[in-house]
């Protein structure tokens, strides 16, 4: 209950992210915004560290493995980079909701990446799929059979969202998740000031005028949300954190029309309808299928 009520507050929170995130544009590029919304979550984390460290003397086990924790952050980092790129710039071009639905796909591509890690899967994941696909064209295809270009930078944005997924659940139980989430955080967010500085002119007075985002999407989506990811998943399967996590999408629309007066007309209802539908039939027979083989398979940690 603890672990997933973690992560059906980091759903609430990155949900409503969406809005924040479509606000810090307005004075920001893409990439400066992520530079510095996931180092200010970085930041965020060093009071809890002090204190865990102040409450937990080192111990010679797992979870004080610098090089493991190294390896882990910085391929956790990068993919999280990836992710976050493809959905912040595409948030330039599409509506927060429609956003948040499409980001969603990855946790039906949880289960179909875990094929290549030899996870095993039911009909009901390849039946959500479709459903979900279906969706999709009612979202994002227009009458042309063409996907507007931030709707298809999402798309492949929730593929990178999954592996990411997959990647903080093979590490979480193998090194300090708090750690973890710190380490991924400062590496994300240099790769992301170190594009900025490239592609993008950053500058302190739209930084001082998009505050309140940055604050809500570094403070709260990335130092809030993503450690209760890390910290929930030690105590999920990633199938079932993928269930709770996908209420994100809800979140998202409900923040795009309450607070951005965002507009979905019946054919985007019907799109978001049929992808919520096939999320959820794709992860519920797996969350017991897990349950099952974890009551009669010894644990591997």
């Amino acid at each position: 209950m603890r672990s997933n009520m973690m992560l059906l507050m980091a759903a609430a929170i990155w949900g409503l992210g969406f809005v924040a995130q479509r606000l810090g544009m307005d004075h920001m590029g893409p990439y400066t915004f992520n530079g510095l919304r996931f180092l200010l979550g970085a930041a965020s984390l060093l009071p809890l560290l002090w204190w865990l460290k102040s409450r937990q003397p080192a111990r010679p086990d797992k979870e004080d493995n610098p090089r493991l924790l190294l390896v882990g952050g910085l391929i956790a980092g990068t993919v999280l980079f990836s992710a976050a790129s493809l959905q912040q710039v595409g948030l330039l071009y599409t509506t927060a909701a429609k956003a948040g639905f499409i980001t969603g796909l990855y946790i039906i591509l949880v289960p179909v990446l875990g094929l290549i890690l030899r996870h095993k899967t039911g009909a009901n994941t390849w039946v959500g799929a479709l459903i979900a696909m279906a969706g999709l064209y009612y979202l994002s295809v227009t009458e042309d059979f063409t996907i507007g270009y931030g709707d298809l930078l999402q798309v492949i944005g929730a593929l990178f969202w999954a592996i990411h997924l997959l990647v903080l659940d093979h590490y979480s139980n193998r090194v300090a998740p708090i750690r973890l989430a710190g380490v991924q955080f400062v590496v994300c967010g240099l790769l992301s000031l170190a594009t900025a500085f490239v592609i993008e002119t950053p500058t302190l007075g739209g930084a001082v005028a998009g505050w309140q985002a940055l604050l809500y999407a570094g403070l709260v989506s990335v130092g809030v949300g993503y450690t209760l990811q890390v910290v929930g998943q030690r105590g999920a399967h990633p199938a079932h954190a993928a269930i709770i996590l996908s209420l994100e999408t809800v979140f998202a629309a409900i923040g795009g029309v309450l607070l951005l007066g965002e507009h979905l007309d019946e054919r985007a209802i019907v799109g978001c309808a049929l992808m919520l539908a096939g999320m959820l039939i794709s992860q519920i027979r797996l969350r017991w299928w897990w349950k099952s083989r974890r009551d009669k398979v010894p644990s591997q940690s």
